[in-house]
């Protein structure tokens, strides 16, 4: 790890079980996030494309991607700093031979699909998402498959109409939540597609999971699930 530190001073992995890797996004991005099982991963948000290599680089160099066959890009929500990367990191995948499948809710799909700027916000960012087709149109209650695990997909509405949280229920509990739920705040309802209401009840949904790492879109890891939300819930 110290040649790593050196490297990356300001990217490093956080691992977490099961077979998580977290990288703190940098600059505008996401964090992005890459879980696996067997020869098979799930990349969950791409970030903006300006750090795309330098995520990659380091899976490459620690031994995240060895023997891998297939990877899944999960889009948790249509904002660009979640999925401006989408394109770059496919192509550095399929370089090494690898097969790359694009899913999302079908809200968010169709909105990546008609590349929606309004909607995506990459002007934001000084860029032009391009749009691209999305392999997988989810819908919720769907389970996402990896490997030999499966991820509950559950519609979180509220941040944006396609927001959307993947759960992998076991010993420990993961769920991956965007921009939904952070570590004591949530995704802010005032852009477009935003609903205040719709949020609140999602986050009253997501009250019902049995979580041991809430994975959010920014910010740190959620440990204390349930206090978390129960906290948010008083002031919502």
């Amino acid at each position: 790890m110290e040649n790593l530190e050196i490297v990356y001073p300001d990217l490093l992995p956080i691992e977490i079980p099961p077979n998580t890797v977290m990288l703190k996004g940098l600059d505008w991005d996401s964090n992005v996030y890459l879980f696996r099982s067997g020869k098979e991963a799930l990349i969950v948000d791409t970030g903006t494309e300006d750090n795309v290599e330098r995520y990659f680089s380091l899976w490459l160099s620690e031994g995240y991607l060895d023997g891998l066959r297939k990877v899944v890009i999960f889009n948790t929500h249509e904002h660009f700093d979640h999925l401006g990367g989408n394109l770059k990191m496919k192509g550095l995948f399929e370089k090494m031979d690898i097969e790359v499948i694009f899913a999302a809710h079908r809200k968010t799909a169709e909105v990546i699909e008609r590349s929606e700027g309004p909607v995506i916000l990459d002007y934001a960012y000084g860029k032009t998402f391009p749009g691209h087709k999305v392999d997988f149109h989810l819908d919720d209650g769907d389970y996402l498959r990896i490997g030999k695990r499966r991820l509950l997909v559950i519609h979180t509405p509220g941040h944006t109409a396609g927001s959307s949280c993947l759960y992998l229920e076991g010993e420990p509990s993961l769920a991956f939540t965007g921009d939904t739920l952070f570590k004591g705040t949530v995704g802010r309802t005032d852009l477009p597609s935003g609903d205040h209401r719709a949020l609140r009840r999602s986050i009253e949904r997501l009250a019902e999971l049995e979580v041991d790492f809430g994975l959010p879109g920014h910010g740190w890891a959620i440990k204390d699930w349930r206090r978390n939300i129960e906290d948010i819930l008083r002031w919502l």
